[in-house]
Protein backbone atom coordinates (compact mmCIF):
# COMPACT_ATOMS: atom_id res chain seq x y z
CA UNK A 1 0.00 0.00 0.00
CA UNK A 2 1.36 3.22 -1.22
CA UNK A 3 1.13 6.49 1.39
CA UNK A 4 -1.27 7.85 -1.16
CA UNK A 5 -3.53 5.17 -0.66
CA UNK A 6 -3.73 5.78 3.35
CA UNK A 7 -6.74 7.50 4.88
CA UNK A 8 -5.92 9.71 8.05
CA UNK A 9 -7.93 8.53 10.86
CA UNK A 10 -10.31 11.39 11.95
CA UNK A 11 -9.80 12.92 15.18
CA UNK A 12 -12.06 11.65 17.85
CA UNK A 13 -11.65 14.16 20.20
CA UNK A 14 -12.90 17.24 17.48
CA UNK A 15 -16.86 17.12 18.34
CA UNK A 16 -20.08 18.44 17.02
CA UNK A 17 -21.93 19.88 19.35
CA UNK A 18 -24.40 16.72 20.22
CA UNK A 19 -21.53 14.53 20.22
CA UNK A 20 -19.62 16.60 22.65
CA UNK A 21 -23.10 17.20 24.60
CA UNK A 22 -23.59 12.94 24.80
CA UNK A 23 -20.22 12.93 26.42
CA UNK A 24 -20.41 15.28 28.90
CA UNK A 25 -23.39 13.60 29.99
CA UNK A 26 -21.79 10.52 30.18
CA UNK A 27 -18.28 12.51 32.28
CA UNK A 28 -20.72 13.53 34.18
CA UNK A 29 -22.63 10.40 35.22
CA UNK A 30 -19.16 9.16 36.15
CA UNK A 31 -18.87 11.82 38.62
CA UNK A 32 -16.16 13.58 36.62
CA UNK A 33 -15.85 17.70 36.99
CA UNK A 34 -16.01 19.61 33.34
CA UNK A 35 -14.13 22.44 32.57
CA UNK A 36 -15.01 24.58 29.71
CA UNK A 37 -12.82 27.18 27.68
CA UNK A 38 -12.76 28.55 24.83
CA UNK A 39 -11.20 30.85 22.22
CA UNK A 40 -9.82 31.40 18.97
CA UNK A 41 -5.69 29.11 19.38
CA UNK A 42 -4.37 30.63 16.10
CA UNK A 43 -0.83 29.89 16.85
CA UNK A 44 -0.48 27.75 19.96
CA UNK A 45 2.30 29.11 22.30
CA UNK A 46 3.62 29.18 25.78
CA UNK A 47 1.14 31.44 27.25
CA UNK A 48 -1.82 28.63 25.66
CA UNK A 49 0.00 25.69 27.03
CA UNK A 50 0.11 27.16 30.54
CA UNK A 51 -3.40 28.60 30.21
CA UNK A 52 -4.74 25.35 29.42
CA UNK A 53 -2.56 23.16 31.89
CA UNK A 54 -3.87 24.90 34.73
CA UNK A 55 -7.65 24.55 33.55
CA UNK A 56 -6.97 20.98 33.19
CA UNK A 57 -5.93 21.35 36.48
CA UNK A 58 -9.33 22.33 37.55
CA UNK A 59 -11.25 19.49 37.29
CA UNK A 60 -11.37 15.87 35.26
CA UNK A 61 -12.16 16.81 31.54
CA UNK A 62 -10.77 19.30 29.60
CA UNK A 63 -13.40 20.68 26.84
CA UNK A 64 -12.07 23.46 24.44
CA UNK A 65 -14.66 25.94 22.80
CA UNK A 66 -12.86 26.89 19.34
CA UNK A 67 -13.72 29.96 17.52
CA UNK A 68 -14.80 29.14 14.00
CA UNK A 69 -12.92 31.32 11.47
CA UNK A 70 -15.88 33.60 10.89
CA UNK A 71 -15.98 34.18 14.24
CA UNK A 72 -12.72 35.06 14.77
CA UNK A 73 -12.97 37.31 11.45
CA UNK A 74 -15.76 39.08 13.44
CA UNK A 75 -13.82 39.78 17.16
CA UNK A 76 -12.06 41.94 14.73
CA UNK A 77 -8.42 40.72 15.53
CA UNK A 78 -7.06 42.14 11.75
CA UNK A 79 -8.02 41.16 8.31
CA UNK A 80 -5.33 38.28 8.14
CA UNK A 81 -6.79 36.26 11.22
CA UNK A 82 -7.18 33.33 11.81
CA UNK A 83 -3.20 32.64 10.61
CA UNK A 84 -4.60 29.18 10.86
CA UNK A 85 -8.69 27.62 9.63
CA UNK A 86 -10.48 26.05 12.27
CA UNK A 87 -9.63 22.48 11.57
CA UNK A 88 -5.85 23.12 11.75
CA UNK A 89 -6.46 25.00 15.18
CA UNK A 90 -8.84 21.92 16.33
CA UNK A 91 -6.05 19.39 15.24
CA UNK A 92 -3.40 20.97 17.44
CA UNK A 93 -5.47 21.50 20.26
CA UNK A 94 -6.85 17.86 20.21
CA UNK A 95 -3.35 16.57 19.98
CA UNK A 96 -2.59 17.69 23.21
CA UNK A 97 -2.96 15.44 25.65
CA UNK A 98 -4.79 17.38 28.23
CA UNK A 99 -7.62 18.12 25.94
CA UNK A 100 -10.47 15.79 25.96
CA UNK A 101 -12.92 17.45 23.49
CA UNK A 102 -12.60 20.20 21.10
CA UNK A 103 -15.57 21.49 19.46
CA UNK A 104 -15.66 24.87 16.97
CA UNK A 105 -19.04 26.72 17.21
CA UNK A 106 -19.79 29.63 15.03
CA UNK A 107 -21.57 32.18 16.92
CA UNK A 108 -19.68 35.29 18.61
CA UNK A 109 -20.26 34.27 22.00
CA UNK A 110 -20.10 30.47 23.81
CA UNK A 111 -22.96 31.19 25.50
CA UNK A 112 -25.18 28.31 23.42
CA UNK A 113 -22.27 25.87 24.07
CA UNK A 114 -21.92 26.89 27.70
CA UNK A 115 -25.52 25.93 27.93
CA UNK A 116 -25.32 22.99 26.17
CA UNK A 117 -22.41 21.30 28.25
CA UNK A 118 -22.92 22.84 31.38
CA UNK A 119 -19.97 22.83 32.61
CA UNK A 120 -18.76 22.95 36.59
CA UNK A 121 -15.91 25.04 35.49
CA UNK A 122 -15.60 27.80 33.40
CA UNK A 123 -12.03 29.54 32.85
CA UNK A 124 -10.89 32.30 30.69
CA UNK A 125 -7.80 34.32 30.76
CA UNK A 126 -6.46 36.94 33.17
CA UNK A 127 -7.56 39.62 30.23
CA UNK A 128 -11.35 38.82 31.39
CA UNK A 129 -12.37 39.74 34.84
CA UNK A 130 -15.52 37.16 35.83
CA UNK A 131 -18.01 39.51 35.29
CA UNK A 132 -17.67 39.67 32.55
CA UNK A 133 -16.97 36.17 31.60
CA UNK A 134 -20.04 34.83 29.24
CA UNK A 135 -22.03 32.06 31.05
CA UNK A 136 -20.37 32.69 34.11
CA UNK A 137 -23.51 33.50 35.50
CA UNK A 138 -24.94 30.32 33.88
CA UNK A 139 -21.84 28.00 35.43
CA UNK A 140 -22.59 29.54 39.25
CA UNK A 141 -26.10 29.18 39.25
CA UNK A 142 -25.67 25.14 38.53
CA UNK A 143 -23.07 25.35 41.80
CA UNK A 144 -19.75 25.73 39.36
CA UNK A 145 -17.34 28.00 39.86
CA UNK A 146 -15.58 30.71 37.70
CA UNK A 147 -11.77 31.49 36.88
CA UNK A 148 -10.09 34.24 35.32
CA UNK A 149 -6.47 32.47 35.35
CA UNK A 150 -3.67 34.66 34.79
CA UNK A 151 -1.65 35.53 31.94
CA UNK A 152 1.47 34.21 30.89
CA UNK A 153 3.70 37.74 30.49
CA UNK A 154 5.11 38.13 27.06
CA UNK A 155 3.43 35.72 25.41
CA UNK A 156 0.46 36.01 22.97
CA UNK A 157 -0.71 35.76 19.32
CA UNK A 158 -0.70 39.48 18.60
CA UNK A 159 2.51 39.89 20.19
CA UNK A 160 4.12 37.19 17.76
CA UNK A 161 2.47 38.04 14.52
CA UNK A 162 4.12 41.51 14.95
CA UNK A 163 7.23 39.94 15.93
CA UNK A 164 7.20 38.09 12.78
CA UNK A 165 6.43 40.85 10.65
CA UNK A 166 9.25 43.22 11.80
CA UNK A 167 11.79 40.00 11.48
Amino acid sequence: MTAGTLVAPTDKRILDLVSVQRLCNIWRMKGDRIVFTNGCFDILHRGHVEYLQEAAALGDRLVIGLNSDASVKRQNKGPERPLNDELSRAKVLAALRLVDAVVIFDQDTPLELIQAIGPDVLVKGGDWPEDKIVGADLVKARGGSVHSLKLVDGFSTTGLVEKIRKG
